[in-house]
């Protein structure tokens, strides 16, 4: 009965919150919940009523999942002594005599997610208990025996802790930075990222299984890359890479993971319209990290779309320039996934390290949307046998790119082959600042490299492909090739130039200037377009069409003008801001040209002002300035506000109306609940144009 007794006068159970918090890099997240790490040990004390002399014939009891068992590995059963063979333990601490203090160690290889600890105490024949709690365990880069262990302490600073981040984009000669709000420490995001992994096809299959996996990152995060997108598992957010978006919001209008997170669950796991690749990058990001999976994004330049993996992207077009889809490859401007920090104990240490995710849903995998983790140590060595995706990922920033001009049905001509231009500028943000950090040699040797052409045949042999040089129906690109040419040495070149910086509201100048190359005369056909694109290069609408006539004496070089007018192009950028432009030149009785160029229209500068000096709980304002960049007057504008640690809600601010040209100024508050270096994000939204977007860092001073 004295052990009985015990559970009957024992009082409140002390988490020792704030201890725990800080020896496992838990206290950023904005919840009343206990946030432990695996591998690490945390302290707790059992207050009591009366005195207890002997605790010979107790056991504490750690459960997850909702059929736990030890033969999974999700119930673990252990005393006060060593190590049990589950692997947690419990130690008592000096006491007081009625504060009892305990240290409890999980093992480093535990299941995540949420636990129940409970204390069962045995008094003769009769077993009773008492639940002590409830508690998060997640993984632990701080651990040595961990998974996820990471040695350098700034890197995990970056990777786990770090609350926002920039997410590259634009094209490979204009590389953009855009502020993203990853935010995996705001309210409700840790029980949306365990949500999530409740959501998942498997856990609705076997859920007591699926629980049980969850002690490894590989089958984590291979869960969450699925789980992003909405396309299987009515997962969080739903793609669109076409038409309007009246039924939901513009990906390009998105600045954060916390919002779309939310908007998720609290509507009861229906997903969120719209995402494009940085938006599923970035949601994927904050959820891995919320979980303590050390993650970070990644934009890969020139990406390919290998629709079937014989590492040969083919583009068609007609005499005039227009796109035929006679291919379903493609090559995006840039593409944006995940790299994850684990080692692979399925695969072996040399491929330990940096993981491929993608959440983007391209290509199904195992019969449902999801892209790794593959290794890049596997990509670069060109080991596309082994798990997981690593063919998709290796033709992303690998694959060659050929350009035919399609005649007729029975005609046609490769006028363009390309084995550099895929996979070109490999990014993600620098430890400790905005900088951009080139990874490209973590996927790739060097462009025309011996190791290189023997990494991209070695992957040809093990994908079936036949080795170009081989007899086929088909001659494919030879990889020979060390720079862009056409299938015949050409006699003409060109370049597409502009005038001037091209800025959003304005009329766009270029020049089109065509050499003769050899002493002959040349009578060209050139044939201009431009067409609004995505920035997966698909055309939105055209814009322009022009046809000229030129000829060339020997070795004469000559310039075509022209112009993109303002009312040509402003229906079709108002919420994108590219633009393709093609010229293809037809020579009698010689090779065609084809000429491309890319144009991003640059936004009109928006400023931001911090009022004063930022200290948590204190007030303090922001300014705004912003300019229409049209000769119109604009209206219903809306000027939007978010930072993780300085609002806890997306700010909204109406803009009635500006005048052309006009410079408008807004100041609002904000109240900092977060100490240390925080990013505050602003966006101009308006239905006359592109999103203006623009951020600060701020250090926010702890409260005084």
């Amino acid at each position: 009965m004295a052990f009985l007794q015990f559970l009957i006068t024992m009082g409140k159970v002390n988490w020792q919150s704030r201890l725990n918090k800080a020896a496992h890099h838990t206290s950023d997240y904005s919840s009343t919940e206990v946030i432990l790490r695996r591998g690490q040990p945390f302290n707790i004390s059992l207050n009591l009523k009366t005195t207890v002399q002997s605790w010979d014939n107790f056991t504490f009891i750690a459960s997850t999942g909702p059929s736990p068992a030890e033969s999974q590995q999700t119930k673990a059963i252990f005393t006060l002594s060593e190590e049990d063979d589950c692997g947690w333990s419990a130690t008592q601490e000096p006491s007081e005599p009625r504060c009892l203090n305990f240290t409890i160690l999980s093992p480093a290889d535990a299941v995540i997610g949420r636990y129940k600890l409970q204390l069962q105490v045995l008094a003769g024949n009769k077993v009773s208990s008492k639940v002590l709690g409830h508690f998060v365990l997640l993984f632990n880069p701080w651990c040595p025996d961990d998974d996820v262990y990471m040695a350098d302490e700034e890197e995990r600073q970056e990777y786990v802790l770090n609350d926002s981040g920039i997410i590259f984009q634009g094209v490979e000669k204009d590389i953009e930075e855009e502020a993203w709000n990853y935010g995996q420490f705001e309210e409700d995001i840790l029980e949306i990222s365990l949500a999530i992994l409740d959501r998942s096809l498997s856990h609705r299959e076997d859920p007591a299984v699926d629980v049980s996996k969850r002690s490894s990152p590989v089958y984590v995060s291979r869960v969450i890359s699925a789980m992003v997108n909405s396309n299987d598992e009515k997962g969080v957010v739903e793609g669109k890479w076409s038409g309007k978006f009246r039924s939901g919001t513009n990906p390009l209008r998105w600045s954060g993971s916390v919002t779309i997170l939310r908007k998720w669950y609290r509507a009861r796991y229906r997903p969120v319209r719209y995402g494009q690749c940085w938006v599923f990058a970035g949601v994927t990001c904050t959820v891995l990290r919320c979980l303590g999976i050390p993650t970070r994004v990644i934009t890969n330049f020139n990406s390919a779309h290998d629709k079937n993996l014989n590492l040969s992207i083919d583009k068609y077009i007609d005499i005039s320039g227009n796109n035929l889809h006679l291919s379903e490859d493609s090559v995006w401007n840039f593409h944006v996934w995940n790299e994850s920090w684990f080692i692979r104990r399925d695969l072996g240490s040399f491929y330990d390290g940096w993981q491929v995710l993608d959440a983007t849903p391209q290509e199904k995998s195992k019969g449902i949307y999801q892209c790794g983790p593959a290794s890049t140590k596997a990509i670069k060595e060109g080991d596309v046998n082994l798990d997981y995706d690593s063919p998709f990922v290796f033709a992303a920033v690998n694959a060659d790119c050929v350009t035919w001009i399609r005649y007729s049905k029975k005609r046609k001509e490769r006028v363009y082959s390309d084995t550099r231009k895929i996979g070109k500028f490999i990014s993600t943000k620098a430890v400790g600042s905005n900088s951009r950090v080139d990874v490209t040699a973590n996927y790739k040797y060097p462009e025309g490299s011996l190791k290189e052409r023997q990494v991209y045949r070695k992957a040809l042999k093990l994908l079936g492909v036949r080795i170009p040089g081989k007899r086929s129906k088909i001659p494919r690109p030879r990889r020979r090739f060390s720079r862009a040419q056409p299938a015949q040495t050409p006699s003409i070149s060109g370049k597409l130039l502009l005038d001037a910086s091209p800025v959003i509201g304005q009329d766009i100048l270029l020049t089109l200037t065509l050499r003769n190359l050899i002493s002959d005369f040349k009578d060209i056909k050139v044939k201009l377009k431009a067409s609004a694109i995505l920035y997966t290069r698909k055309p939105k609408a055209e814009i322009l069409q022009l046809h000229r006539s030129i000829k060339l004496g020997s070795e004469e070089v000559k310039e075509i003008s022209f112009k993109i007018s303002y009312s040509q192009y402003k229906n079709s950028l108002m919420d994108d801001r590219k633009i393709l432009v093609t010229a293809v030149c037809q020579i009698k009785r010689g090779t065609s040209l084809l000429v491309e160029k890319d144009i991003v229209l640059q936004d009109p500068f928006l400023t931001l002002k911090v009022l004063g000096p930022a200290v948590v709980h204190k007030p303090v304002n922001v300014e705004v300035t912003f300019t229409n960049p049209l000769a119109d007057e604009v209206t219903d504008c809306v000027l939007r506000a978010e930072g993780s640690g300085l609002l806890k809600e997306q700010l909204r601010i109406h803009v009635e109306k500006m005048a052309p040209m006009e410079t408008s100024t807004v100041e609002f508050e904000i109240i900092p609940y977060r100490s240390g270096t925080r990013q505050l994000q602003v966006d101009l939204v308006c239905t006359h144009f592109s999103d203006i977007k623009g951020f600060v860092m701020l250090h926010v001073a702890p409260a005084q």
